[in-house]
């Protein structure tokens, strides 16, 4: 059966590292915004070119040019079986252009998963939160620790501390998702295809919730 999923949840709620499980488990590709603007870029396609365009000056991409980096992605081969969106859509506006998407290319989305963690624990998660310099990896100081300190298990490269990984930065990307995210749980909820997961489960219970989801 086709699984196309979107993955939501607050800053901090788990969805990379959930989304990494998911789509191994599955054979599906782990389609993230930011992985597609790096492609992008790195292939210079006319969307990439645009793209960094709006990048190279230190403004947002447009939706418009979201939606279409988005619309090539999911039309490409290896999303026939399924794919898994990851902070994507983030407003309503571009739940209903995904729709959209899905009709034209005969792959509507059929499986959204809510990850609900408290904001006290997603304090400690952001806070405590490291990521590989150089595949992204990520890692916690007591929640998920590389075998060497500072050092990535799958790469060797440096583990560092993202700028916005603190209290004053998390408050205002939590006022962000609640205003401009979080009305997508109603969206999908009238739908009829939402689920939520407790994201403070230890991460296999966790996913043995999802897989019953989507199996």
């Amino acid at each position: 059966m086709l699984k196309t999923i979107i993955l939501l949840g607050a800053p901090g709620a788990g969805k990379g590292t959930n989304a990494k499980r998911i789509t191994k488990e599955f054979n599906i590709p782990h389609i993230s915004t930011g992985d597609m603007f790096r492609e992008a870029l790195k292939n210079e396609t006319e969307l990439g070119k645009l793209a960094k365009s709006y990048m190279d000056k230190g403004l947002l991409v447009p939706d418009e040019v979201t939606i279409s980096l988005v619309k090539e992605r999911l039309a490409k081969d290896d999303c026939k079986d399924g794919f898994l969106l990851d902070g994507f859509p983030r407003t309503l506006h571009q739940a209903e252009e995904l729709e959209k998407i899905g009709e034209t290319i005969n792959r509507p989305i059929n499986y959204v998963i809510d990850i609900n963690v408290p904001e006290s624990v997603l304090k400690d998660r952001i806070c405590g939160r490291r990521v590989c310099k150089n595949c992204g990896a990520p890692y916690h100081v007591t929640n998920l620790k590389p075998k060497v300190e500072g050092v990535c298990d799958l790469c060797g490269g440096e583990l560092i501390q993202r700028k916005d990984d603190n209290e004053e930065a998390l408050k205002t990307r939590l006022d962000e998702y609640h205003r401009q995210t979080e009305p997508l749980i109603e969206f999908y909820s009238k739908k009829g295809i939402i689920h939520e997961v407790n994201g403070t489960k230890d991460l296999d219970e966790l996913m043995s919730d999802i897989k019953e989801i989507l199996k």
